[in-house]
């Protein structure tokens, strides 16, 4: 369902141009021109309307957290959140970025950063359109590049479909897989977990959440 066009949208995301990194090209040199304290990078790719990474900025202080949504639309939503909420950041550690996940390979630095999470991505259920799924291996050697050695890739889904694809994928990359489940919220790590919109919207319709914790090899 594709969301209807927000009125001022563009005036919407300016007011909030604080949290937002305009130009991508400055990440070639890394986040330390981003973020004042060095602390440890984690990058959402699809953040939606930015919960996941709001909650995720206010829940761990000491690590900074870059949020990417490609609907300039659906950004304005996630920035304003996070502009609403900045009081209960204890440090300035959210920005956000307008823009594809196949950009980031020529404008991000290198081993730049510790976390990657993929949460409810586009399953693209058509055979044909595999090459879109963000777990497909394309999008893999991707974060790959951008992950440090030890860094780690977190993948959470409703769609048991895209969770058996991306499992393939996984493996057929090389990746070790460091844990999953198909249940996410009965499992010990959910204490830590942060839910998005659309986690939220299927756990209280009782659906099982898939999630895989995977690194390069």
């Amino acid at each position: 369902m594709r969301m209807r066009k927000k009125k001022h949208g563009a005036e919407r995301i300016a007011a909030c141009s604080e949290l937002l990194i305009e130009n991508i090209e400055v990440l070639k040199d890394g986040f330390d021109g981003v973020f004042a304290d060095k602390h440890p990078v984690h990058m959402e790719i699809g953040c939606g309307k930015g919960n996941f990474a709001c909650g995720m900025a206010q829940k761990y202080p000491d690590v900074n957290f870059v949020a990417m949504e490609k609907v300039p639309d659906v950004c304005c939503i996630a920035l304003e959140k996070a502009k609403s909420r900045a009081d209960e950041r204890p440090n300035d550690n959210l920005r956000f970025i307008i823009g594809d996940a196949k950009t980031l390979a020529e404008n991000v630095r290198a081993k730049s950063l510790d976390c990657i999470y993929l949460n409810f991505s586009d399953p693209w259920p058509k055979s044909g359109h595999a090459k879109r799924r963000l777990t497909y291996r394309t999008f893999l050697e991707i974060y790959k590049n951008l992950l440090k050695d030890d860094g780690i890739l977190k993948f959470k889904t409703d769609n048991v479909g895209l969770f058996d694809f991306s499992l393939e994928e996984f493996e057929a990359f090389g990746m070790q897989i460091v844990w999953q489940t198909r249940d996410l919220h009965s499992e010990p790590q959910n204490a830590d977990n942060v839910m998005t919109e659309y986690e939220k919207n299927f756990s209280d319709k009782g659906q099982s959440i898939c999630s895989v914790w995977a690194k390069f090899n």
